[in-house]
């Protein structure tokens, strides 16, 4: 397993690279699938073991949770075992800032007997919650207080009837798959309907869809802006976690705006990672792409050329597409990423102002940003607690002398070891 090892850095100096990044780096284990299958773990019949999971601050905050509740989880060599249990409270659930907890937690939560309380970092008081506390109490659960967000309090009955809700999931994914990831141990199961605005990040809720049958679960996703899960057993499996293809970003993108090549191990053929989207996003900027038995390897070209992106399927990528924009030689428009305003932080905002503390001429637009490359000079990029902003940071270090990362250890969220490796590939 990786081990922590930023927590003590402050600011960081960002690595400048005199010339081309070469090399192939490994990255942990996917924390979207970690999270999804420890709390699918939690809920099936039997024990489950997970190879190769993320042990990061947010799959760790996953796993207090579920342990708190009262299902049992071990370690083992690249391993982790979870037992089910009864789910019982009181229990007190921290959230931090990850959103696959304080939105995913909930409606197991629910399943429980007993009072389970939920808080968090400052602020994840401020993100969107108000679609799943909706739906929890449409669907029978007590929900005190009358609260949007964080905290609140479910009064755990050790059931749920389940049955038909609506919700509006156009500020985040998750919403939906919360509700269908709990939803076959509800007495009726579960029928989510969306009226809204397009939906962000549908490939998260494929990814729910896709490890619920293999656990199978029956899911209708048949008809658009509806997910219908059928009560039942979820049954136990054991787990390979694929590489997280969206921690590799900044990875690949130092290949890209140093005209380098880096290859990242352990690419899967065929995911339901958003991140995979790299492939074609890096090629867009002009860099080559190819994925073979030793991974996706991309080779950056001598000038990175302007982009006009949809990124709204892909929004926690933007950081780092950002940061590749602002090197290119023509301007950039990124499009379709509106939510990232209720992300870790309100990702549009914070990436304008560091940014253009850094040279850019950056406009925020109604649903992303437009960027117009300068020349860049070196200052303290600030993070905001946000880890795709210090992977962004670290990808203009690159190519910014003098570039300091605020914080760089909000990056153990999901890659403890993210220093280190990047340390090691640049230099």
């Amino acid at each position: 397993m990786h081990g922590v090892t930023t927590t003590d850095i402050s600011t960081w100096a960002a690595p400048y690279a005199s010339g081309p990044v070469r090399g192939a780096v490994d990255v942990p284990g996917s924390k979207s699938i970690t999270n999804r299958a420890l709390l699918l773990a939690a809920l099936a019949d039997g024990p489950s073991t997970l190879h190769r999971p993320l042990l990061a601050r947010d799959t760790r905050l996953m796993v207090q949770a579920l342990t708190s509740l009262g299902v049992g989880i071990t370690d083992g060599p690249d391993s982790l075992t979870v037992t089910p249990g009864p789910l019982t409270g009181p229990a007190a659930v921290d959230c931090g800032l990850a959103g696959t907890v304080m939105r995913f937690v909930p409606p197991v939560a629910a399943l429980a007997t007993g009072t389970v309380t939920f808080d968090g970092d400052p602020r994840a008081r401020e993100r969107p919650m108000d679609q799943i506390l909706h739906a929890l109490r449409t669907l029978g659960v007590g929900v005190q207080p009358a609260a949007r967000s964080l905290p609140f309090t479910l009064e755990g009955t050790g059931q749920v009837a389940g049955g038909t809700v609506t919700i509006d999931a156009s500020a985040s994914s998750q919403f939906v798959s919360a509700l269908l990831l709990a939803g076959a141990r509800y007495d009726q199961g579960v029928d989510v309907r969306h009226d809204g605005k397009p939906v962000p990040s549908l490939p998260h809720i494929a990814m729910t869809v896709a490890m619920l049958r293999q656990r199978g679960v029956t899911v209708d996703d048949s008809d658009p802006d509806r997910w219908a899960v059928t009560p039942g057993p979820i049954r136990a499996v054991e787990v390979d976690v694929e590489p997280d293809l969206s921690n590799a970003a900044p990875f690949l993108a130092a290949a890209v705006v140093t005209a380098g090549t880096v290859t990242v191990r352990g690419w899967p053929k065929a995911t339901t990672q958003a991140g995979d989207a790299l492939q074609w996003i890096l090629r867009q900027f002009g860099a080559t792409a190819t994925l073979d038995s030793a991974g996706l390897t991309v080779t950056g070209p001598d000038r990175v050329v302007g982009v006009d992106l949809d990124l709204h399927e892909v929004g926690e990528l933007v950081p780092v597409v950002a940061a590749v924009a602002a090197v290119a030689d023509a301007p950039s428009y990124l499009r379709g990423i509106a939510h990232l305003r209720g992300h870790e932080t309100d990702r549009l905002a914070a990436l304008r102002t560091e940014l253009e503390r850094l040279g850019a001429d950056v406009s925020e637009t109604a649903d992303g940003l437009e960027i117009r490359p300068r020349p860049l000079t070196g200052a303290v990029v600030r993070t905001y607690g946000d880890h795709r902003m210090a992977q962004a940071a670290a990808v203009l270090g690159l190519v910014v002398p003098g570039a300091l990362v605020e914080d760089v250890a909000t990056t153990a969220k999901t890659h403890p070891a993210f220093v280190d490796a990047w340390t090691a590939l640049v230099r």
